[in-house]
């Protein structure tokens, strides 16, 4: 399109972004305190900006225009005018190509460049000077879309909370060593649509797919100089466009949609990491790409000297979602998700900065609120990462009805028990009993609790198993990165062994550690990988590994591996067939109609100075309503110990239909224990069942 063939009317504000209408395009982008808005065109290879047009209208802080000629596929993005002063909070540079932040797809990858900084790259007064060369020739383009899809009958699951079972994975690791997908799928949302891929999560019975972040993000530049990448993903630039990274060929759009409905007809939801508490543009000495010089400082919560940035996640930035105009491209967002592309939630990332109010935490806070009355979003699943980097920052059971949370405190709590730690049978009973401590208050429910052994961010459960320290030296951080407090126990031997006696102990805490999470009130969350042994090496920070590191190999698991992921997979089955282990309500409350006992070996209930014992660690937990009853005992002591089975209530033996240290489940012909005096073996767990006949 020449220059001089553009026609332009004045449009509307009324829909942020690039709006296809069939007819032709609107734009309209935010910005309160520019002078000037320029929407400049592109070539279809982005190569060549063949047209710079003013937008003609600016009506309420929104700059907007109609473009007839402008059909979808055109690449286009924006200059943005207005005062350069850093001092002030003003970051303006007409000179940078800027994304437009409702983009809904975008064409090429950042190629990092001087010329992508607003300010002269080692100026004596840094970030004050000011940088003329233009971006463009290294900045992706926004891409005009036509969003239509043909959906056709796709049912969401709508899976209740209290049955869900959480996978948490990512794009690439999940397919990029898939031996049955064509090269081109591995690695990208068409791989993971694959019906072969979906197979394994059917066969293991997860019932939601929790993914790493897949909007378009970029790899930080000091990565990139390292040799490395930014895999994890945490570094959102497009919080509309899905990543272009994990794109196969055609449209991103259209891909990811197929990926949704395919997991949908497999009765699996589909949850999205997603990071709305910074951006990829870093603190006062990052890039120019897109917020940053459209209004740094009505985009950014900016410190008491506006030149810099208050930060509470550790990433140089955060979002001002006190803003309105802010507050509305993240609610546009998560609501474009859920309504265009039908997921199913989201897991907030960092969450407790998205409720601040600067320095503390509000559960009423502005974002909260809004996500509290949203018709749409309020009856989607939302996950939070309670905790971030600025002070006050851990908030575990503190966010509002409706929310569930990560819950870390029984990530090491279950480790630390299994671990052999002292003390932690208090700690383990309100953990197997969905954390009431934190989350029953305001009528919360025990699925509240997020409950985990492991995640992307720590140790694989393979790995917490086999290593006592972390082992990062690949990210070329001297080792420094990652946290030291992993309460790991690597069984005697670091790392890697051929020991049958060590790799035999390893395969019972992981039974061991698995069963508790499944047997647990709560929501369990299953790390990628867990389920066939996948290791780190010893890293516990992969968040820059692109490689065999954070990728799921499902081609030849070693025997011991093979009969865990069978393990795992009956447990998973136990647990969705014993409502007993996933109840809608915690157990003090009456309505149920389930008591709940706590027994010492000799098989009478604990007393208060049974809880105090230092050194006590079995445990056995008693479930019972009117029609069964289960018996789970715990031990984690390095030798069996006698154990006192009470009588069933409802007939006259127990069923066993789990004994962790053998490795096996009973689903049906489960073997009869009468009770009586029984050896637990050590560091297990066994499960007996009561029946009314």
């Amino acid at each position: 399109m020449k220059k001089h063939d553009v026609i332009v009317r004045e449009g509307s504000p009324a829909t942020l972004g690039a709006t296809w209408d069939g007819s032709g395009t609107n734009f309209a982008i935010f910005s309160a305190n520019a002078t000037k808005v320029e929407l400049c065109l592109f070539d279809s290879r982005g190569r060549r900006e063949t047209a710079r047009i003013p937008l003609p209208e600016y009506t309420d802080e929104i700059w907007h225009g109609y473009l007839p000629q402008v059909r979808p596929g055109q690449l286009y993005g924006y200059r943005v005018h207005g005062p350069y002063d850093p001092a002030n909070g003003h970051r303006f540079n007409p000179n940078k190509l800027l994304l437009d932040p409702y983009a809904l797809e975008l064409h090429g990858n950042n190629r990092w460049h001087d010329a992508t900084f607003g300010y002269k790259i080692g100026h004596p007064r840094e970030d004050l000077s000011f940088d003329r060369r233009d971006s463009a020739f290294v900045m992706p383009k926004c891409v005009v879309v036509d969003p239509a899809v043909t959906w056709g009958p796709d049912l969401r699951p709508n899976i209740p909370w209290a049955e869900t079972i959480i996978y948490e994975a990512h794009v690439k690791g999940m397919t990029a060593l898939a031996p049955d997908l064509p090269e081109h799928l591995r690695g990208t949302f068409g791989g993971l649509a694959d019906p072969r891929v979906i197979e394994h999560l059917q066969k293991l019975g997860v019932t939601a797919i929790e993914l790493l972040p897949t909007q378009a993000f970029f790899d930080d530049r000091y990565l990139i100089e390292k040799g490395l990448t930014n895999y994890w993903g945490y570094n959102t630039i497009g919080f509309f466009s899905p990543a272009m990274r994990y794109v196969s060929s055609g449209s991103n759009l259209h891909e990811f949609k197929l990926m949704v409905r395919r997991l949908h007809e497999a009765g699996i939801e589909v949850i999205l990491d997603v990071v709305y508490n910074h951006t990829a543009e870093g603190n006062q000495l990052g890039p120019t790409m897109s917020f940053r010089g459209i209004d740094n400082a009505s985009y950014y919560i900016l410190a008491d000297d506006p030149r810099y940035y208050f930060d509470t996640t550790g990433c140089g930035n955060a979002l001002d979602l006190t803003h309105p105009r802010v507050l509305q491209m993240v609610m546009d967002s998560l609501r474009y998700w859920v309504e265009a592309c039908h997921v199913d939630g989201f897991r907030f990332d960092l969450a407790s900065t998205l409720g601040r109010e600067r320095e503390q935490f509000n559960p009423a806070a502005t974002f909260l609120d809004a996500m509290r009355q949203d018709p749409v979003l309020s009856h989607v699943k939302l996950i939070a990462e309670p905790w971030d980097t600025g002070a006050n920052g851990y908030q575990l059971g503190n966010f509002p009805p409706g929310w569930a949370e990560w819950n870390d405190h029984y990530r090491d709590t279950v480790r630390s028990y299994w671990k052999g730690d002292q003390s932690m049978l208090p700690a383990l009973a309100a953990s197997l009993t969905g954390s009431s401590e934190q989350f029953d208050k305001r009528g919360r429910r025990p699925w509240s609790s997020v409950n985990f052994v492991t995640a992307h961010d720590g140790f694989t459960l393979m790995d917490t198993v086999s290593y006592n320290d972390k082992h990062n030296e690949a990210n070329h951080e001297d080792n420094r990165d990652g946290h030291s407090d992993n309460r790991s126990w690597n069984c005697g031997v670091e790392g890697e062994t051929d020991d049958t006696e060590v790799l035999d102990l390893r395969d019972k805490l992981r039974r061991a550690m698995m069963t508790t999470l499944l047997l647990s009130q709560g929501t369990p969350m299953i790390l990628m990988g867990d389920e066939v042994g996948r290791s780190q090496k010893g890293n516990n920070n992969t968040y820059c590994q692109d490689n065999a590191l954070n990728w799921l190999d499902l081609s030849d698991p070693a025997p011991r591996d093979a009969a865990f992921s069978d393990f795992l997979r009956d447990l998973i089955a136990l647990r969705r067939t014993r409502p007993l282990l996933s109840l809608p309500s915690f157990l003090h409350n009456r309505k149920l109609q389930v008591d709940v006992a706590w027994l010492r070996p000799d098989g009478a209930e604990m007393e208060d100075c049974d809880w105090h014992d230092a050194d006590a660690r079995t445990l056995g937990m008693r479930l019972q309503n009117n029609t069964q009853g289960l018996l789970v005992l715990f031990n984690s002591h390095f030798e069996g110990v006698d154990f006192q089975l009470p009588a069933p209530a409802f007939s006259e033996n127990w069923v066993c239909l789990l004994d962790s240290d053998a490795g096996t489940l009973h689903l049906s012909k489960a073997p009869r224990v009468a009770p009586g005096m029984i050896n637990l073996s050590s560091r297990s767990i066994m499960v007996l069942e009561d029946i009314a006949e």
